[in-house]
C-alpha cells in the first residue's frame, strides 16, 4: 500500500536554531518511517529578501547538513534543492493567475515582514511567496504537510488554490491538510517569550543557533529571558520559563511536570546551568556528525533527490498545462 506523501522545507538563510529543529526537522524525523517524505532546501523562497551570494550557496549545503545529522534519511526520504526542479516556479506562475490580490494581502507573515523592512522596499516575491509555497504542496500531490502554527493561514490558501483549480478545470489537485502537532509548536525567542526564536533576528541572544559552542550556549542562556518570582512552574502565567521548560523538555524526553517537580526549591539559576548542559548534549554528537558531512557527499544526495522527485513535478505540471489549455 502507497503511503501518504509528505512536504516540507527551511529556507537557507540566517542561523538555523533550536527552534527550526524542535519546531521541525525532529519531528520529519519521526515522520519519515510513516510516510512518503519529501524535504526540501526551499532556496527560491530564501531570495525573496536580498541574499549575500555566497552565503546563500553556503547555507544551502549547511541546511542539507542539518537535515541529514538531525537523523533524516536519504533512504527512507528524498532531499533536495527547490531551484533545481524548475516546476516549482512554473506552477507558481499559473496559480497567480487564479490567485486573489485581497487573500494575498491577509498574510499575515508578509504584513510582519513587509514592516521590518518597510513596505516600500518589500519585494513582490516577498509578497507572492505564498504562491510558490502552494506550487511547492501542490506539485508533489502532497497529502499532509507538517507546519508549525505561524504557517497555517499559508496551508489554507494551498487548499483554496486547489479547490479553485479543480473547479474550474477539474480534478486535478489533492486537496492538503497540515499536519500540526505539539513537536511542531513554535519555540519563542529567548530575550521575547512572545515572538518565536527567528534565524533573521537582530540579537544573536534571541536563539541558540545550531552550531553554537559550549561557551555560547551558556552564556545565551545565562542572559535568557525569565519571569518575575523564583518559582519554577510550567504555566501561561510565565511564559519566559514555559518556553525554556519546553526546550529542556523535547531535547531531554523528560515531561514539563517531571522538570517542575525536578526543581522544587530550586532556584532559575539552577534551572539554567541544568537547561545549557542538556542543549550542549545534544549539539556536540549533531555538529560532530555535521563536520563529517563532506559538500560533495551531500550535493550528491541532492542531485539524487532531485532526479527522484523530477518525474512527478514534470507529470503533474504536463497535467496542468494540458488542462489549462497550453500546447503541448
Amino acid at each position: 500500500m502507497n503511503k501518504p506523501r509528505i512536504f516540507s522545507g527551511i529556507q537557507p538563510s540566517g542561523n538555523l536554531h533550536i527552534g527550526n529543529y524542535l519546531g521541525a526537522i525532529k519531528n520529519w524525523v519521526k515522520l519519515q518511517d510513516q510516510y512518503d517524505s519529501i524535504f526540501c532546501v526551499v532556496d527560491m523562497h530564501a531570495i525573496t529578501v536580498p541574499q549575500d551570494p555566497a552565503e546563500l550557496r553556503r547555507r544551502t549545503i549547511e541546511v542539507a547538513k542539518v537535515y541529514l545529522a538531525s537523523g533524516i534519511d536519504p533512504k527512507k526520504s528524498t532531499l533536495f534543492i527547490q531551484s533545481h526542479i524548475s516546476e516549482h516556479a512554473e506552477l507558481a506562475w499559473i496559480l497567480n493567475t487564479i490567485a486573489k490580490i485581497p487573500e494575498l494581502e491577509k498574510m499575515t507573515q508578509f504584513k510582519d515582514k513587509a514592516q521590518k523592512a518597510g513596505k516600500e522596499s518589500a519585494s513582490v516575491g516577498l509578497f507572492d511567496y505564498p504562491i510558490l509555497m502552494a506550487s511547492d504542496i501542490l506539485l508533489y500531490d502532497t497529502e499532509l504537510v507538517p507546519v508549525g502554527k505561524d504557517q497555517l493561514q499559508h496551508i489554507e490558501l494551498t487548499r483554496t488554490l486547489a479547490e479553485r483549480f479543480n473547479k474550474k478545470f477539474g480534478k486535478t489537485f489533492i486537496i492538503p491538510k497540515a499536519f500540526t502537532t505539539k513537536e511542531s509548536e513554535n519555540i519563542m525567542g529567548l530575550d521575547d517569550p512572545t515572538k518565536k526564536m527567528s534565524k533573521s533576528a537582530s540579537s544573536e541572544y534571541n536563539y541558540i543557533a545550531l552550531t553554537d559552542d559550549e561557551e555560547t550556549v551558556r552564556r545565551k542562556i545565562k542572559k535568557a529571558v525569565t519571569d518575575s518570582g523564583s518559582e519554577i512552574v510550567y504555566n501561561d502565567s510565565k511564559p519566559a520559563l514555559k518556553n525554556l521548560i519546553n526546550i529542556y523538555s523535547l531535547l531531554s524526553e523528560i515531561s514539563p511536570k517531571e522538570i517542575e517537580n525536578k526543581y522544587v526549591g530550586k532556584k532559575y539559576s539552577d534551572f539554567k546551568n541544568a537547561l545549557a548542559e542538556v542543549i550542549i548534549n545534544y549539539l556536540t554528537p549533531f555538529q560532530k556528525k555535521m563536520a563529517k558531512l563532506t559538500d560533495e557527499k551531500v550535493l550528491e544526495i541532492l542531485e539524487e533527490g532531485a532526479k527522484r522527485v523530477r518525474p512527478l513535478a514534470q507529470k503533474k505540471l504536463r497535467e496542468v498545462k494540458k488542462k489549462i489549455g497550453f500546447v503541448a
